[in-house]
């Protein structure tokens, strides 16, 4: 493939200042949250319900202090390196990334509530957690879109 890593002057420019920690047992405990959290990752990739983007994130941070070779190997993946340098530097996320999770995850939710959940109790409080998490996506800046600053 052509997921190649970013130099390591790249790198150090575009990730947080810590490396791995000292000890392996908390090492460890970080390796097993990466690994869960890019597992999730994929998963919500497939499953519009999961949010694929803030697991990723996770799983980039926990693998900077777990295991640096796979955070350089994140960094320089051709579809997540981007969205993670954007972050990384500019704690923003792309408008389009912000774009698709906002509307996979309302229609997701949309069909969970129209489809599968009877309880109207239930309904709403589903249209209120996709409600809250829709804007807070939208609140998260981006660079590039209409509501990029100047």
């Amino acid at each position: 493939m052509n997921d190649v890593p970013p130099s390591s002057a790249e790198t150090r420019a575009i990730e947080p200042e810590h490396g791995e920690h000292g000890s392996p047992v908390v090492r460890a405990f970080f390796f097993v949250a990466g690994t869960v959290a890019f597992t999730l990752g994929i998963a919500g990739v497939l499953l519009p319900l999961l949010p694929a983007t803030p697991l990723f994130i996770l799983a980039a941070a926990c693998f900077a202090r777990a295991y640096r070779p796979f955070h350089e190997w994140m960094l320089g993946h051709r579809w997540l390196g981007p969205m993670l340098k954007e972050w990384y530097k500019h704690g923003s996320l792309p408008y389009r990334t912000k774009v698709v999770a906002i509307v996979t995850m309302l229609v997701s939710f949309g069909l969970s509530i129209l489809l599968v959940v009877t309880q109207p109790w239930l309904q709403a409080l589903l249209a209120m957690t996709a409600l809250a998490l829709a804007v807070w996506l939208y609140r998260i800046p981006s660079r590039d879109g209409p509501t990029a600053p100047p």
